[in-house]
This record gives C-alpha cells, sequence and structure tokens, in this order.
C-alpha cells in the first residue's frame, strides 16, 4: 500500500574578503547553481552576537540570548532580513567552540526547549558552549501562522459525507493555504530545510567556529544531514538522534508516523487504565473505543478555549501526540485529559499542542526583526511544520489525482490509525494550493563526502521508526556511523544514559562507537524533541 501512495501521490569569518564568503555559499549550491555568480554574503558572515540576559517568563537567569541576521531570501540578499534568535549556555570551563542544538518538529522552538530541558545538556558545557536557536519561522524568528487557516481545512475532514465532495475539499485547502500566506508575511515563501541549513552556517561563522559542532533530534536530523550535503567541508561532530526519513514520500511518512502513534497511544492506554484516576476508565477495551468517542464529539462541537477560538478533536489528537512521545510525559498527559473530559479545561492539553510558547491570535513582523514570546501565535507549532514540510516536498499531486485517490487515502490511513489517520492525512493534504517544494533533499542530499557523522536510531521510536535510521545512513554513505538504540520512545540521549554517554563521548571527544554497536534499553529521563515527524 505504501509503494502503491508513493506512485500515486507521486563561511569562515572574512574580515572583509567578500571572496572567500562566496566560496562558501557555492560550497552549498547543487554543481549547476554553483557556476553561476553568487551573490555576495560577506555581510553576514562577517557578525558577531551581542549576549544578554533572555528576557520573558521562566528563562534561566544564567542562559543567554541574542540574534543573528541573515537574508530572507539568499538568492537576492539585499532584497530584506530578517533576525534569528539563539540562546546559550556558557561553557563552564575552557571552550572548544560552540555545540548547537536543534530539538526537531519541523516548528519546534529551540530557546524555549533549552530554557526548559537545559539540565540534560550540562554535561556538554564541559567543552562547549550550548547554543539553539528558533528557526526562521518559528517562535521568534518571524513565526509563521495561518490564523483559522488550519481550522478551514482540518472542518472538512471532520464529517465522512465530505469525502464524496472532494472537490468542496480542495476549494477548502486552498483557502487555508491563502489565509497561511496572508498571516504569514514574507517569510513564508523563504522556509524550509535548505534555506535553514544556510542560516545554519552564517550562524556557525558568527559564534566564531571553522567546523559545526551539531546535536539534532527528529527532523534536526533532516537539517544536519541537508547541512552536510551542502557544506560538507564545515562538518566537525554532528550527531543525529531520531533519524528522519530523506527518501519516503510525504503519503508514507503520513502513514508511518499514524501507525507509530497508534502503539504508542495503545501501550500510554495499557498504563493508564491500570491507574485509577485514568479519565477513561479501567477497562482497556472500552478505553480506546472513549478516546476515538472524545475526539468525534469534539469535531462535531468544538470547545471555546482561554485564547479565544475553539479546540476540536482534531486538536486533540495534535496533542495527544506530542504528549505520547515520552513515557515520562504519560502522567502530564492523563491528568491533563482528565482536566479536559471531567471540567472541559482545555489548557492542559493545549500546553502540549502549543510547545507551550503560543500566547497571541497570529501577528507577524514584516520588518524582520525578533518577535517577542508573548507575540508567538498560537499555531506556529503546526503551521511551521506545515509550511516546512510542504516546503521540503517538490509534489504537489493534481486536483484530479486527489480527487480520484482521496477515499482510497482516506482507508490506507484510517486503518494505519483510527485516532490518529484523518489528522495525518490533512497534514499531508495541507500542501496543496501551495508552491512547489525544493528538490535539492531528494536529489542531492546523498553520498556526502564529510567528516564522521553518528545516527542514532531507537527500536521503538514512534515517530520516527528504525528502518528510516538504516535507510538515510545508506543514503548518506560511508560518513554515517549508526548506534542502535533498543529502548522505547522519541529519540535516545534523553532517555538512554547508554546513548546519551556515546553522543556526549563523540561531541566533546570525538570517540566514535563502532558502527552497528548497540545501547540496551534504559529506563530514562523525558524525550526533548518537538512534534511533527518528530
Amino acid at each position: 500500500m505504501l509503494a502503491k501512495l508513493s506512485t500515486r501521490l507521486a563561511v569562515r569569518r572574512c574580515a572583509g574578503a567578500s571572496a572567500l564568503a562566496l566560496a562558501l555559499l557555492g560550497a552549498g549550491l547543487p554543481a549547476a547553481a554553483a557556476d553561476r555568480p553568487q551573490p555576495d554574503l560577506s555581510r553576514f558572515y562577517r557578525q558577531k552576537p551581542v549576549w544578554a540576559a533572555c528576557q520573558g517568563p521562566d528563562m534561566p537567569e544564567d542562559l543567554q540570548c541574542a540574534k543573528v541576521t541573515v537574508p530572507l531570501d539568499y538568492a537576492h540578499p539585499h532584497a530584506g532580513t530578517l533576525d534569528l534568535a539563539l540562546a546559550r549556555y556558557r561553557a563552564s570551563g575552557k571552550s572548544q567552540g560552540s555545540v548547537l542544538l536543534n530539538f526537531g518538529g519541523p516548528g519546534g522552538a529551540g530557546i524555549p526547549q533549552l530554557a526548559t530541558e537545559g539540565k540534560q545538556f550540562m554535561d556538554l558545557t564541559d567543552g562547549y558552549d550550548v547554543v539553539t536557536f528558533d528557526p526562521r519561522g518559528v517562535g521568534r524568528s518571524s513565526p509563521v501562522s495561518c490564523g483559522e487557516g488550519s481550522d478551514v481545512a482540518a472542518g472538512v475532514m471532520e464529517k465522512e459525507a465530505d469525502l464524496s465532495r472532494p472537490q468542496a475539499l480542495l476549494k477548502q485547502l486552498r483557502r487555508a493555504a491563502d489565509q497561511c500566506a496572508r498571516h504569514s508575511g514574507p517569510v513564508l515563501p523563504h522556509i524550509g530545510t535548505v534555506n535553514a541549513s544556510r542560516d545554519l552556517d552564517v550562524i556557525r561563522q558568527a559564534l566564531g567556529d571553522d567546523k559545526l559542532n551539531y546535536l539534532g533530534f527528529s527532523y534536526g536530523t533532516r537539517l544536519g544531514a541537508v547541512y552536510a550535503a551542502q557544506f560538507p567541508g564545515k562538518v566537525g561532530r554532528l550527531a543525529l538522534d531520531g533519524v528522519d526519513t530523506l527518501t519516503e514520500s510525504p503519503a508514507e511518512q503520513g502513514v508511518a508516523g499514524a501507525e507509530g502513534q497508534q502503539t504508542a497511544l495503545d501501550d500510554f492506554l495499557d498504563w493508564c487504565t491500570a491507574d485509577l484516576a485514568c479519565p477513561f476508565g479501567q477497562d482497556r477495551r472500552a478505553a480506546g473505543d472513549e478516546v476515538l468517542r472524545l475526539v468525534r464529539s469534539l469535531d462535531e462541537n468544538p470547545v471555546p478555549t482561554d485564547f479565544g477560538g475553539e479546540f476540536s478533536g482534531q486538536d486533540l489528537v495534535g496533542a495527544i501526540g506530542q504528549a505520547l512521545y515520552s513515557r515520562e510525559l504519560w502522567p502530564s498527559l492523563e491528568r491533563a485529559l482528565a482536566s479536559l473530559v471531567e471540567d472541559g479545561d482545555t489548557r492542559r492539553v493545549l500546553a502540549f499542542s502549543t510547545g507551550g510558547i503560543g500566547l497571541s491570535a497570529g501577528r507577524h513582523r514584516g520588518d524582520g526583526g525578533l518577535v517577542d514570546v508573548q507575540d508567538v501565535p498560537v499555531d506556529n507549532l503546526p503551521a511551521a511544520l506545515m509550511a516546512i514540510n510542504c516546503a521540503d516536498d517538490p509534489d504537489r499531486p493534481t486536483a484530479e489525482r486527489l480527487t480520484r485517490d482521496l477515499k482510497e487515502l482516506r482507508a490506507a490511513y484510517d486503518q494505519a490509525s483510527p485516532v490518529f489517520g484523518r489528522f495525518r492525512l490533512t497534514q499531508l493534504l495541507m500542501c496543496y494550493g501551495r508552491p512547489r517544494g525544493t528538490d535539492f533533499i531528494r536529489d542531492h542530499v546523498r553520498n556526502v563526502h564529510s567528516a564522521k557523522m553518528l545516527l542514532i536510531g531507537t527500536r521503538g521510536d514512534p515517530a520516527t521508526p528504525y528502518r528510516w535510521t538504516e535507510e538515510t545512513a545508506r543514503r548518506l554513505g560511508p560518513s554515517a556511523v549508526v548506534l542502535d538504540n533498543r529502548g522505547e520512545g522519541h529519540t535516545g540521549y534523553s532517555s538512554s544514559k547508554c546513548v546519551h554517554r556515546k553522543v556526549n563521548d563523540f561531541l566533546l571527544y570525538g570517540s566514535l562507537p563502532a558502527s552497528g554497536s548497540s545501547c540496551p534499553a534504559d529506563a530514562g529521563r523525558a524525550s526533548v524533541t518537538s512534534g511533527g515527524t518528530g
């Protein structure tokens, strides 16, 4: 079925020498583009961030923030700029540079994640400044938003009868795409992993590092792989945990994601129904039916939220999906669901779906400056996830093909998961009406001639299946070294002491495990990654 779905939906600091900056840019472009004269990016590569205490609620006193300015459009750097928000913990001793973290998503903001989960990375401050950032379109870095566009599209999928009216669905999807463009501002056409990778290189140089040392989780592994393909000579020590696919179509990814999330939900319900506080009771079979009934009830009759707007069944599915990435979050998920079921209180559930940072109704800054945390749109995480995934996907099925395949698609996604199938299918369909994405990842992220990279795959990962680690390693070539984590949960660094130690040994000392070596299952700490493919 997956094959059928796939077929059918078928620069160092240069002290004023701009020539070196141009050479660095050329290293990150396909051969045909590198042969053409390239724009001058030297002013971006000469900047130095100015660090100060982070502003905003719940920011640790020792966490510092800054910004780096990048071109809105790398092909036309004089056409506008945007500021990227950075945060760091300083090295506790002598620093060998920086290690840059990306927590996944796509659409996950790095700064609030590092602020809340920073303790997990304190070992790395033995040798590095530990730095993260909000990627373009995310968090404080010109955040994208769809306003009510997501609700417009999802609402069509909430009723079975709409499957007999595919033309109405396509019209709604195009309306949703228009609303996303209207609410997101000028960053939207320039979002995506290829540009985010170029941003990484500007950040690397601004931090004063000759090479990029990097730890990426889930989607962050896609970003790391694209960087290695664009800037192979600038790869330092790259660790990629919870490896994303570079080969499977969005339709295949959606089915795999729905299957993994359904398995994780089943495991959660096994645990929940053994607890008297479980809001779905103690009958395991009935609990599964109750979850599905709650989702459908909220789709039919959404409830108001404290932010304004409404909370639907598909909003609930998205929030549950975020919470299932780690067993450590299960008690919080149980309490959040109890508040929703017993009191109609959506606040705790919403904290999962927004990543804890969404507070406003969806404004953007047209000048490319940093956005205050209170102005990050409530839908930024899902809006950025869709925008980045669509920008990374060159396939856009025609209206005729979608019309023909819609029922079959829905059946395949529902079979993968009665709870998550519709949500995942909507994510796939939301690319309809948007510009065609890049083919760089599909065509050029392969056979990378860089320093060795460490790829970690977790056997029980509900978001990025282990086979993706093996497939991506083969695609990247001899530079990829695989570590097999025999545990459960999304990513391994925060849930396995063995993985944590081996990643730290690599990043701090350059010590790589043998490719194909493994770590045993280990009950550990909470996952630090954000949603989407993870």
